[in-house]
C-alpha cells in the first residue's frame, strides 16, 4: 500500500495532515477486476467512485443504434466516476468497463460523503475533480466543433501518451468522432511527416 496511487495523491499533499490522510487511505478497499468485466453497467446506481492503480477502463455509452460510443479513457492514477449518476443518486447512462486486469482503490458514497463533509481538504480535492472534469467536457464537445480529427487525435495522444498501447482504434475513433478509416488517414498521415 505505501507505493500505491491512493499513498502518493493523499499522503504527498500538503493539504492533509498525516491522520487525514490515513483516514482517508483506509476509507479505500482495493479491488481487482479481470479483463472485460464491467466496474458499473448503464442503467445501474453508481454506488462507488475508483483510483486506478493499474491497467486501463473505457467508459462508453450505446447510441441508438447499439453502437458503442467510447466516452472515456482511465489510465493509472485517475479518477475513474460518472460524477453526475454518483452524485445524485441516479442510474449512469455509460458502461464502464476493464480493458485490461485492472486494479482500483474504490469508496462507496457513505465513506465519500462522510470525508467530503468532515476532511476539508478532501472537499477540496473532489470540488477542483469535479470543476476539471466539467471543463474537460466542455473543451471535448467544443474540439468536436471547432477541430479537424487530427487536431483531436494529436491533442488525445499528448494528453494520454500510454494509450496507444492499450485502446483499440475502434474505440478510440469513436470517442474522438470519426470514423476507423478517418482516423487510419490522420495516422498515416502523421506517420509520413515523421
Amino acid at each position: 500500500m505505501e507505493h500505491s496511487v491512493l499513498h502518493t495523491i493523499f499522503a504527498g499533499d500538503d493539504s492533509f495532515t498525516s491522520e487525514e490522510s490515513q483516514r482517508i487511505i483506509s476509507s479505500y478497499e482495493r479491488v481487482s477486476f479481470s479483463k472485460m468485466a464491467f466496474l458499473s453497467k448503464a442503467g445501474e446506481k453508481v454506488n462507488h467512485y475508483y483510483f486506478l492503480e493499474e491497467g486501463y477502463i473505457r467508459s462508453f455509452a450505446t447510441d441508438q443504434i447499439g453502437d458503442e460510443i467510447t466516452t472515456h479513457f482511465y489510465l493509472r492514477g485517475d479518477a475513474v466516476i460518472d460524477w453526475a449518476a454518483f452524485l445524485q443518486r441516479v442510474p449512469s447512462k455509460q458502461n464502464f468497463q476493464a480493458q485490461t486486469d485492472t486494479t482500483c482503490w474504490r469508496i462507496d458514497f457513505d465513506k465519500f460523503q462522510m470525508l467530503f463533509h468532515s476532511i476539508k481538504g478532501y472537499r477540496e480535492r473532489g470540488r477542483a475533480q469535479l470543476t476539471q472534469a466539467y471543463f474537460n467536457l466542455a473543451q471535448k464537445n467544443l474540439s468536436h466543433i471547432t477541430d479537424t480529427a487530427k487536431d483531436r487525435y494529436l491533442n488525445l495522444i499528448k494528453q494520454k501518451p500510454l494509450l496507444l498501447q492499450y485502446a483499440k482504434l475502434q474505440h478510440i475513433s469513436s470517442y474522438l468522432g470519426v470514423t476507423r478509416s478517418s482516423l487510419s488517414r490522420v495516422r498515416r498521415e502523421i506517420a509520413q511527416k515523421n
